[in-house]
């Protein structure tokens, strides 16, 4: 196997061990590990070789320079090729410099996304920032629709960028799907802990150990992290802290909560500054984290996309809710003439109601006491144990459904 970047120390097996862990192979998730395997991936320095397409390696990070480079014809073949390697088996970011050539559709922009800000804080049901300190941080859930409905010509020519397509079709091919959320950062904004993200980042350690481990191989690859660079950003303004090469580890997931693991992620981590009209990319699966903003005047805007494969579709639209009121008064009446066993009614309930929190409106569903959303499942399961009559499971259900609905707001 080609090594992507090379170590600073050691010999043969130190190299065949860092193979080994880079193919995911040979390391047990179901059991706790050392933190040594982890240790060895990000002591992997990143070879200019490995990405030449690249204007500099820094800090471990391609840094691509986009007046510079083709999106189209041979060369952006050879860009896919190339960043899709650096996200799967090389560092798990990218950085792409002046891919907004002309920053004035990033202005025009951020004038939406601000008069957004300020009428969200006016709703009665709040519209800020659901993970921080009211006051200190603003966000915009489903930007990307408000932007679209807000000012539709400034939408246009702003997701007309053909680095931002080219990409996504690196890492997911075409048919991705876009969604997005605007994160403000203000002065004093607090530094996040090292994590991973969408899907298995959202879970809990104990939820994502239900999850068999190719599973766990695979999730990173049905999404793709991004971030729309709306000013300026020093790193001292807070530029998201990435942990080269941890994408490969397979515990990541399992355990980037572990104290050790985020010794390592505080001793180790990276920042990059950024200018406006800059795109940051990087793999879910890689350790990163918001840094905190130290400076005095600088307002860190920036469009966090969540982009994914297109593959995670069911082939059929199918109607959940209509069938868990459907079934809801049969499984409750088995329940409570034993006419199923429990593992029986789990199991019908998998095959009726939906199993996953997402997609939903974050304006109105927010998770709240966790990492995700209530499920359709969960609060099945939760109304049998409860023995909720029919008539207060459809209501529950629908006001649960209406949750989840996109807000509009006139």
């Amino acid at each position: 196997m080609q090594l992507f970047g090379t170590v600073s120390s050691g010999g043969i097996a130190f190299a065949i061990r860092t193979a080994q862990i880079a193919k995911n192979q040979d390391l047990p998730r179901r059991e706790p590990m050392s933190t040594n395997d982890l240790e060895i991936l990000i002591a992997l320095e990143t070879a200019k070789s490995a990405a030449p397409l690249a204007q500099d390696i820094a800090l471990g990070i391609p840094i691509y320079d986009c007046t510079t480079l083709s999106h189209s014809g041979d060369q952006a073949a050879a860009l896919k090729s190339e960043l899709a390697a650096v996200l799967l088996s090389g560092p798990g970011a990218f950085v792409m410099k002046r891919a907004y050539a002309d920053t004035a559709i990033i202005d025009a922009a951020s004038d939406v996304f601000l008069s957004i800000i300020a009428d969200e804080k006016g709703r009665a049901d709040g519209g800020a920032d659901h993970f921080a300190k009211a006051g200190a941080n603003d966000r915009i859930w489903n930007s990307l629709e408000k932007l679209c409905l807000a000012a539709p010509e400034t939408f246009a020519r702003y997701h007309a960028n053909p680095w931002i397509a080219l990409a996504a079709e690196a890492w997911l091919g075409p048919g991705f799907q876009m969604t997005a959320q605007v994160n403000l950062v203000r002065p004093g904004g607090a530094a996040q802990e090292g994590h991973c993200d969408y899907h298995l980042g959202f879970m809990t350690a104990e939820q994502a150990a239900t999850f068999p481990p190719h599973v766990h191989a695979l999730s990173p690859q049905l999404t793709l992290q991004g971030a729309v660079a709306h000013c300026d950003m020093p790193v001292e303004a807070g530029t998201t802290k990435l942990l080269p090469h941890s994408q490969k580890w397979p515990q990541n997931y399992s355990r980037f909560r572990d104290p050790e693991v985020r010794t390592l992620f505080d001793a180790h981590h990276v920042q990059l500054p950024l200018e406006k009209g800059d795109l940051l990319f990087f793999s879910p699966g890689l350790m990163h984290g918001a840094g905190e903003n130290k400076t005095t005047d600088t307002q860190r805007l920036a469009n966090l996309l969540q982009i994914s494969s297109p593959f995670g579709i069911a082939m059929e639209t199918i109607d959940r809710a209509t069938m868990a009121k459907a079934v809801y008064p049969v499984l409750l009446e088995a329940r409570q003439n034993g006419s199923l066993t429990a593992t029986e009614i789990t199991t019908a309930i998998a095959s009726t109601a939906e199993g996953y929190a997402f997609p939903t409106s974050l304006d109105t569903d927010p998770p709240v006491g966790g990492l995700a959303p209530k499920t359709q499942q969960a609060l099945m399961q939760e109304g049998l144990d409860h023995g909720w009559s029919a008539e207060k499971f459809e209501a529950e259900l629908d006001a649960r459904q209406a949750k989840r609905r996109i807000l509009r707001v006139e």
